[in-house]
Order: structure tokens, then C-alpha cells, then sequence
């Protein structure tokens, strides 16, 4: 809370998740539970639970970018983030309305292309409309996966992720954390790796059991992005968020027969 008493404004720009585990949901409880105020910008509308994705459907591009104006012109938003994208238009809409304020907001984009079972969540041919999106990023938070596909080649060990993560900061200009969730570790710890255009940083924790991991990379990117709103700088915002995605896991209220939501208030049990 800043010495006013007023929350910071955060806003998120992310599909609508049905089971409340990931995307705008995912992202506003997250945002709640580090005293920030959470606005919004709803992109796409998915049918979907623990179990998959079963049908999606697009916003039109007009009215993504008139909610984007309605917050911006209204609210005193101290950072953002940006999640599932879905379309070429409205990727264009956002960036559009978004170049007038990129200097004053840091704008956290979680690349998201493909939810964990195999749903495609991004368009094929947005894929180069967000390549050109992320370039207004301060920080952007690629999974493996993803990073493969931004740069078109594998990637393996510590080594080949700070490869990867000064690759696309050469080639984007924003700071890189490439996530290595539980594909890649150190003595069976979870590996992250950040690269702020000066310096490497490398981020350890425990390998966790995967069954309730649905919404993890909506909620760390948004936890960075609060963590942003409330001053703090890029390696402790990103270590922060660590921290809180780890005890979100651990609290996880088990709900739904396929991949379960986190708790994301664990914090006040």
C-alpha cells in the first residue's frame, strides 16, 4: 500500500479462464493477495478446467483496445502484464493504445502460445504479431517451450537457457526470464533463469509435485508485475514472485480430476 493508503493499480490483459485457475482469474487473486488493486482487459473468453481447454473464443479487437483506454484514462496504473493474447488484430489493438503509455507502465508479457495440455492458445499467424509485441516489454517470461519457439531451436542445461535468454534479449531489447519449470533442474530443484541486459541471474527451488500447476506462469508473471507496482526492483520482484508461486503451490486446495488451481491467498491461511 502506498503512503496514501491507496492500493497500487495494477491491470492484467489475459482470456478469461471458466475454471478460475489461470488468466484474468488467476492473475486478479494474485494481484489481491499482494495489496494491489487489480483492473483488467479481457482478450478471449475459454471453456475450459483442470482437465483441458474445450472451446475459446476471440474479443473483438475494438473492444479489447476500448477496455485497454477505459483503465488507462481512468486509473493510475503502476504496471501490467500481458497473458493469453490470442489474435493478430487484437495483439495489434493493444499495441496501439499501449505505445502511448509504455514509458511510464513496466509491462510484464507472459508469452503464452500453448496451454500445458497442448490447447493452442495463441493463433498461428499472431505468432508475428507478438514477436513485434514483446518488444515493448520491460520483462518477458517465456517457459521452455515457448523460448524454443521464439527462437526456432532446442534448448538444454543452464548453459543453453542464459544462450537463450541473451539470444532474445538481443533480439527484443527487454529483460528475459526463461523458466525451466520442471523440464529442467539442478540436483531436483527447479532452474529459472534471468537476464537483465547486464547480468545473469539464476533462481533455484524445490521440484514440486506437478498434479496442481494449472495457472503457474499467469500467476508469477502477475506477481511480478504487483511486485513491480510496488517499487520494487526486477530481481526482487522476480524473486519474490518465486517465493509466492512456491508456497501457492504448496497450499494447493486440490480440486478438479486433471492438472488443480493453486492457492493463490495462502498467504492468509
Amino acid at each position: 500500500m502506498e503512503p496514501n493508503g491507496i492500493l497500487p493499480v495494477v491491470l492484467t490483459i489475459a482470456g478469461s479462464d471458466s475454471g478460475g485457475g489461470a488468466g484474468i482469474q488467476a492473475d486478479l487473486k494474485t494481484f489481491q493477495a499482494f495489496r494491489c488493486f487489480g483492473t483488467s482487459v479481457i482478450t478471449a473468453i475459454t471453456a475450459q478446467n483442470t482437465k483441458g481447454v474445450t472451446a475459446v473464443q476471440g474479443i473483438d479487437a475494438d473492444v479489447v483496445a476500448a477496455q485497454l483506454e477505459a483503465v488507462l484514462d481512468d486509473f493510475p496504473v503502476k504496471a501490467a502484464k500481458t497473458g493469453m493474447l490470442f489474435s493478430a488484430p487484437i495483439i495489434k489493438a493493444i499495441k496501439r493504445v499501449w505505445q502511448k503509455h509504455t514509458e511510464r507502465i513496466p509491462l510484464v508479457v507472459d508469452p503464452v502460445m500453448v496451454a500445458s495440455t497442448g490447447a493452442r492458445l495463441l493463433e498461428p499467424e499472431a505468432e508475428t504479431a507478438l514477436t513485434d509485441f514483446l518488444k515493448l516489454a520491460r520483462l518477458i517470461t517465456p517457459n521452455l517451450p515457448e523460448t524454443e519457439c521464439l527462437l526456432g531451436h532446442t534448448i538444454s542445461g543452464e548453459s543453453g537457457m542464459k544462450e537463450a535468454a541473451l539470444e532474445l534479449y538481443d533480439r527484443f531489447g527487454s529483460s528475459v526470464l526463461v523458466k525451466g519449470g520442471h523440464r529442467l533442474g539442478l540436483d531436483g530443484r527447479v532452474l529459472d533463469v534471468l537476464y537483465d541486459g547486464t547480468k545473469f541471474l539464476t533462481f533455484t527451488s524445490e521440484r514440486l509435485p506437478e498434479k496442481n500447476t494449472h495457472g503457474t506462469g499467469c500467476t508469477l508473471s502477475a506477481a511480478i508485475a504487483a511486485n513491480l507496482a510496488l517499487g520494487l526492483g526486477l530481481q526482487e520482484a522476480v524473486a519474490g514472485a518465486r517465493d509466492y508461486l512456491v508456497g501457492a503451490i504448496k497450499n494447493a486446495p486440490g480440486l478438479g480430476e486433471g492438472y488443480g488451481p493453486l492457492n493463490h491467498l495462502w498467504r492468509d491461511l
